[in-house]
Parts: structure tokens; C-alpha cells; sequence
């Protein structure tokens, strides 16, 4: 019995090793052991304590155990289930992040709307609450109350919690403004292979800020004296890159133009927030702002995130592989014009509601209803571009509706170095995917999908890639610590299973 948990511990563990693209070398030196160590615990021939789990856990940034409660979240699949009914589309994950780190500007009492409860949020809450912002789930647990403190306590940071998002990058904008030195530690999130914050860096610096980088920690010195004196010119025409900028600007005492910035929506909901903090931005929705900055913002400000066109992508890929009829309601439909126009092409077979406003005042949204359609490959290739461009964080669900397609479809995602890699997954349960090269795969439809236990992607959206793909096969499949689907996600399982889906949620630790 203990010969057989340990093989499953070790299995565990070398999945989660391998889906993050490390040796036993590496891992050995992230513990601290030998590779020899971690050989003997991948097969099962060593005994392992519960804070060694954890440890391998951490280096991994993979919930293989968490100590104070049960171990990982899997998911069991029971496969070729159809959908019917209606399903809401949830309020933006990154437009969410970047207003609880723009909340930061702010020295009065901001109330968000309907905040995504994902793990993305709660990592941030988590840093939040370490250097003395008070936050309180209010309404039932629907909206969200930020209160920051006179002063923040830089040096109580909680690094575990910072460094496993992203979004942790979005606090270096904000805190310029509030202190002459501070540390943060090195970004996380996502497995997307290397990312470089030079980007941020270029617009930043035109604030006064310095960044020195050493012992997984970002060294910042602010030179209160900066401004910019020309147009910031971004390098990259990247989400967060836009928005650390913006956040920069907005308590900067004067105009500051941005050239080159994403119009996408999580940076329009960003700018809709700050002109309610008082900041004026011109050119929303273009890729030149002008913010008219203010030096001391003290608001109670009230505002409701639009809704999330990816989570609404993932609902229409739901609906097309499992050859379901299904209405995705409050689908923010300006940002997902191009993906439908592709879709159209294929055959989908829908319709849409007139539009109608978001909570915001400003996002146009609709109802969509898909059908059971008959799809062709496309004749181009799939690929990304910025804003109004086919969403980057859209690609990957094309790897699943391809392969419902009948041909051949070049799915060319050049933004990260890993993500196509991943897509690949779907081999496992009878997809065709041939990786050309890190970056593009081609897909072979349709697909006859088959059950199968495997691990999750250490990437969100190829592992709701996986889920959906799962959905659709014969079968019982099982998806092994979907910590990453949590991470953007508010209960996506149970809300599958409202419209007809058949997923339990368990735990075997």
C-alpha cells in the first residue's frame, strides 16, 4: 500500500516536472538535493515527507500538496455529454488584476464589481493584505472593498503569493508614486517560457524608475524628479506593458502621451477606471493615449469590470466540440468579431441578440447562441495579433475546434515561446497535432477524441483546451491538479455542468 501511494506521489511529481520543461538535474538544484534523490522519488523508491511535497511543490509551482488542507484539485470527465441551456460570461480576469493594482492609486475606498474569484485574484489579495491594504468580499461575496493603509509596509511582502502571478509586474506603475525605494519579488504565473520586463522598463524609466535585479527580487529606485518630456513610445504593444504605463501616468502631474498601446479590453477597462478616479484619457480603444494625470487621487470610486471575451471563447469552443446547442449570454462582442468572422468562415452555424451595454456604461455585449455545425479548416492560417487582431489568449481553443474541423489548420502562435508546445496534449486523447516548430502546430481534423488521465498543462489556456477536449471524448478522462484552471477561472466545472457537462471535482491527497 505504501510502495503504490509513493509511486503515485512520484508520478505526480515527474509530470509536474516535465509539463514545466525541467530536468531532475534542475529540480535537484531547486531543492537543494541530487538528481540521484529525485530520480529514486519520481519512481516511488524513496520516502518522502509531506514538507518535501510541498518544497517540490513550490519549486514547481504546481499544487502537487498544499499543507493545512487537502491536496490538489483533479477533475473526472465523463466524455460525449451534449450542452444545452444558457451560461453567463464572468467579469475579465486581467481586467480585474489590473484594477485591483490600480486600486493602488488610489488613498480612498474603490469597490470592484463583481470581481472573477479565481486564485489569480487571491494571490494578488494575499500581497495586498501582507503590506496593509484592507480588502473584504462585501454583497454576499459578489463585490469587492479596497482600502489602502497612510503607508504601505513594502518590507511585509508575501513573496510565496507574489511570486506565482504575473500580475505582480502591474504594482511597479503605482508604487513609483507612493515611495522612494522598494522591493518586489520576480514575477510568475503561467509556464510561457522566458519574458523579459525590459519592455516595461522602457516606458518606466521615463517616470524615474530604476530597476536592479538580484536574488529573485526586483531593486526599485524612483528618481521623484522625472517626468517625461516626449511621447513613450512602447517597444512591445503588450497588454501589461500598456497598462503598467497608464498606471504610471495617471499620477503623473501632467500630459502624458502613449504610443504604440494595446486598445485591448482589459486596457479599456483600465482607462474607464481611471477617468472615474479623475484621470482624463483621450483616445480609448486607439493605440496613442493621452492621460491627463493628477498628483493626488482620494476617491470613493465604485465601477463594474466588463466581461471576459476569453472566458466567452471558451464557452463557444465548449459548445463546438462537444456539437452542442448552447447561448453564451453577455458575450463582450467588439472583441471577439474577428474570431466569429473566422468561425464564420469555417460554418459555424449562430446568431446574436442586438447589442446591449455592460455594467460599465461603455462595453457593448450580446447573447450568442451556437449550433451543431459542420466545419471546414480554414484557408489561412490561424494566428494572433494585438487588438482588433484575433486575440492572443483566443488561439489556443482554435487547437480544439481545428481539430472538430474537417483538413488541415496552421495554428502559428508566435507571441510565447512554450504555449504551442502544449497544444500538442491533445494527442493524448486523439487529437492529430503535429508541432512544426515551438511555435506552430498543425492540426489534423476531425478527431475521434478518446478518454485519458493526464496532467495538467502548467498553461491556462491549453489546459482548458484539455477540459474542453475531454468533454468531448468517449469516456471517463481524468485532469490531474487543475490549480492553473482555478487561476482564471471562477467554478468553471460547475458551471459546465449546469448547462449539461458531466465533471466531478476530487481530491486523492
Amino acid at each position: 500500500m505504501a510502495d503504490d501511494y509513493l509511486a503515485r506521489i512520484g508520478k505526480l511529481i515527474r509530470d509536474a516536472r516535465q509539463h514545466r520543461g525541467w530536468t531532475q538535474s534542475q529540480l535537484a538544484d531547486a531543492l537543494g538535493t541530487s538528481q540521484s534523490a529525485v530520480n529514486r522519488i519520481e519512481r516511488g523508491n524513496q520516502n518522502i515527507s509531506l514538507e518535501m511535497i510541498a518544497r517540490i511543490g513550490e519549486a514547481l509551482d504546481s499544487e502537487i500538496v498544499s499543507l493545512g488542507y487537502a491536496g490538489p484539485m483533479h477533475l473526472r470527465v465523463v466524455g460525449r455529454r451534449r450542452l444545452s441551456g444558457s451560461i453567463d460570461v464572468k467579469t475579465s480576469k486581467n481586467a480585474c488584476v489590473a484594477l485591483l493594482c490600480g486600486s493602488l492609486l488610489n488613498n480612498g475606498r474603490t469597490v470592484l464589481r463583481r470581481v472573477a474569484r479565481i486564485e489569480e485574484v487571491y494571490r494578488l489579495l494575499e500581497v495586498l493584505h501582507s503590506i496593509g491594504v484592507r480588502t473584504r468580499w462585501i454583497n454576499d461575496g459578489t463585490d469587492l472593498e479596497i482600502i489602502p493603509p497612510a503607508r504601505l509596509d513594502m518590507d511585509a511582502i508575501d513573496a510565496d503569493a507574489a511570486r506565482r502571478t504575473r500580475s505582480i509586474i502591474m504594482f511597479l506603475g503605482p508604487l513609483l508614486h507612493r515611495l522612494d525605494r522598494f522591493r518586489l519579488p520576480y514575477a510568475g504565473g503561467c509556464d510561457l517560457g522566458t519574458r523579459t520586463i525590459e519592455p516595461h522598463m522602457i516606458a518606466l524609466r521615463r517616470f524615474g524608475l530604476d530597476i536592479t535585479a538580484t536574488e529573485g527580487q526586483y531593486h526599485a529606485a524612483v528618481e521623484s524628479s522625472a517626468a517625461p518630456d516626449r511621447p513613450i513610445v512602447l517597444t512591445e504593444r503588450g497588454d501589461t506593458v500598456t497598462e503598467n504605463a497608464l498606471l504610471a501616468a495617471a499620477r503623473h502631474d501632467g500630459v502624458t502621451v502613449i504610443r504604440n498601446a494595446s486598445s485591448n479590453y482589459m486596457v479599456q477597462d483600465l482607462c474607464f477606471f481611471l477617468e472615474a478616479l479623475g484621470v482624463r484619457v483621450d483616445g480609448i480603444g486607439t493605440t496613442t493615449l493621452t492621460v491627463h494625470g493628477v498628483a493626488e487621487i482620494d476617491v470613493d470610486v465604485d465601477y463594474s469590470p466588463s466581461e471576459d471575451p476569453v472566458e466567452a471563447m471558451s464557452l463557444i469552443a465548449a459548445a463546438v466540440v462537444t456539437e452542442s446547442q448552447l447561448t453564451i449570454r453577455r458575450v463582450p462582442i467588439e472583441f471577439l468579431e474577428i474570431e466569429l468572422a473566422v468561425l464564420e468562415e469555417m460554418g459555424l452555424d449562430h446568431d446574436r441578440t442586438p447589442e446591449y451595454t455592460a455594467d460599465n456604461g461603455r462595453t457593448r455585449l450580446v447573447d450568442l447562441t451556437v449550433r451543431p455545425s459542420k466545419l471546414e479548416a480554414p484557408i489561412d492560417k490561424i494566428h494572433p495579433m494585438p487588438f482588433p487582431g484575433l486575440n492572443i489568449d483566443n488561439v489556443p481553443f482554435f487547437a480544439a475546434i481545428a481539430a472538430v474541423a474537417q483538413g488541415q489548420t496552421l495554428i502559428h502562435d508566435w507571441v510565447y515561446d512554450n504555449r504551442a508546445i502544449y497544444l500538442t496534449d491533445l494527442n493524448r486523447l486523439g487529437g492529430r497535432l503535429q508541432l512544426l516548430d515551438p511555435h506552430r502546430v498543425l492540426v489534423e481534423g476531425p478527431t475521434r477524441w478518446r478518454a485519458a488521465e493526464m496532467m495538467c498543462p502548467p498553461a491556462l489556456r491549453p489546459a482548458v483546451v484539455v477540459l474542453l477536449a475531454m468533454m468531448a471524448a468517449e469516456g471517463t478522462s481524468v485532469l490531474r491538479n487543475v490549480y492553473v484552471i482555478n487561476r482564471g477561472y471562477e467554478d468553471l466545472a460547475e458551471r459546465l455542468n449546469s448547462v449539461g457537462a458531466q465533471i466531478e471535482i476530487f481530491r486523492d491527497i
